[in-house]
């Protein structure tokens, strides 16, 4: 037989195979459908609770919230949780009991905190021992996660036909934090001249109908304006955004913050010294940046959105060599740093349609991200941090060697693995999609 017959050949059976493939690839997409839940978590005694600093709560300046977004294709659904809370424990107990009551998967479920330094603590983890919750967090914890599951439920029982889009804005209500020292070195700080990512994602879900069900902000900014001498318990920074995004909707949206690589993002006002109970400040950005959110939703192009979606998730485990101070905890400056072996970690995607969800369980630096949606192959590449879990800073590999505060004394990882775990593992969950 002529070479060329058995070229032709081959070539015909790839041709079939890949048509083959990328049928049964639009055979997973299904009607869409979504549904959100918004939780008042505030606690009813915040005084047996305290901040990130460990102070007490003397009152309540504004009430805080867990918001829930479920989406399904038919086969396939995924949950995506949005606390307003500092931080959240490892979350592999909750988020086994939480896909055995709903039958959703480990692996699309993302559980995420909005890192709003001037609320409760959502469990203890190594990293948050420096981070204390108070006398009332353990049962503030078990309050939480029971509302959670209710209202996953609760979501899930409400799911309607819907549609989805995407959408980015530009906000520059952040900064990088890591300043240069006069001769040398960084100090905690503001850097204007620093890598700062100043996209805000929206993702945008309505009913067929056309009203709105849910937004989902993702951004990379710490909820740091008010600071540590606060004793007020609030939503902050995140907080005052998803206030606004939806009281313009009329309260009839679920405007989810979820937070970016903002590792070494700050706000670019502060006040963590002075007049612990101006409010103004936090006011103003979450304003503008939820000015900058609503613009982006109501841009949207309603004929560009799709009702008919894959979702799909995928998660694993990873271990880079640790690093803690005698304490235990991620090593703040000047510390003796010991070495207390593999640190583990996790690596989640969510997947809808061709919308990246990454998730990581740590405080990713802006550059980690930028070079991880550069090389995805999907130009909608977003990255949830402090997501199911918290194991304190990962800095680049670049960081350790400059002396950046993320690196020098914040760092959960030795240099010379995070980065490349987080992008390498990344990249692989995205190719098995």
């Amino acid at each position: 037989m002529p070479h060329h017959s058995i070229f032709r050949r081959a070539s015909i059976g790839l041709v079939l195979a890949i048509f083959v493939l990328a049928t049964a690839a639009r055979a997973h997409a299904g009607a869409l459908r979504a549904a959100a839940v918004k939780v008042d978590i505030t606690p009813a005694d915040p005084s047996q609770l305290t901040n990130q600093w460990g102070v007490p709560f003397a009152g309540i300046h504004d009430r805080t919230y867990a918001r829930v977004l479920v989406v399904n294709d038919g086969t396939s659904t995924a949950a995506i949780i949005s606390i307003d809370t500092v931080e959240v424990a490892d979350t592999t107990e909750f988020a086994a009991r939480l896909s055995k009551e709903t039958g959703i998967p480990t692996s699309n479920i993302a559980i995420t905190a909005t890192h709003d330094h001037n609320a409760p603590i959502a469990g203890m983890t190594d990293a948050s021992e420096m981070h204390p919750a108070g006398p009332g967090g353990k049962a503030f914890l078990t309050k939480l996660y029971d509302d959670l599951i209710k209202a996953v439920k609760q979501a899930q029982a409400s799911l309607q036909p819907a549609r989805m889009g995407v959408n980015t804005g530009v906000s520059y209500i952040n900064i990088n934090r890591d300043e240069p020292i006069p001769g040398g070195g960084y100090r905690m700080g503001a850097d204007p001249y620093g890598p700062s990512d100043k996209a805000v994602w929206v993702l945008r879900f309505d009913s067929l109908s056309g009203g709105p069900i849910a937004l989902l902000i993702n951004y990379a900014v710490h909820s740091t304006i008010i600071g540590m001498k606060n004793n007020l318990l609030t939503g902050e920074l995140a907080g005052a955004t998803e206030r606004f995004v939806e009281q313009s909707y009329n309260n009839k949206v679920v405007a989810l913050w979820t937070l970016g690589a903002a590792g070494d993002q700050a706000p670019i006002v502060s006040n963590p010294e002075n007049d612990p109970s101006n409010f103004e400040p936090v006011n103003v950005l979450g304003r503008i940046l939820g000015e900058e959110v609503v613009r982006v939703s109501n841009g949207m192009n309603s004929k560009a959105m799709i009702s008919q979606a894959r979702i799909w998730g995928a998660e694993q485990y990873v271990s880079c060599p640790g690093q803690r101070d005698d304490g235990g905890r991620p090593a703040p400056a000047g510390t003796v740093i010991t070495d207390p072996g593999p640190t583990t970690f996790r690596l989640g995607v969510i997947m809808l349609d061709k919308i990246a969800l990454t998730e990581v369980s740590g405080e990713v630096v802006t550059s980690i991200y930028q070079k991880l949606r550069k090389q995805s192959p999907y130009s909608n590449t977003l990255m949830l941090t402090l997501a199911n879990g918290r194991i304190g800073y990962i800095p680049d590999d670049a960081a350790y060697d400059l002396g950046k505060p993320e690196a020098k004394g914040m760092a959960a990882l030795k240099k010379g693995c995070g980065e490349s775990t987080i992008v390498n593992g990344l990249l692989d969950l995205l190719s098995q999609y």
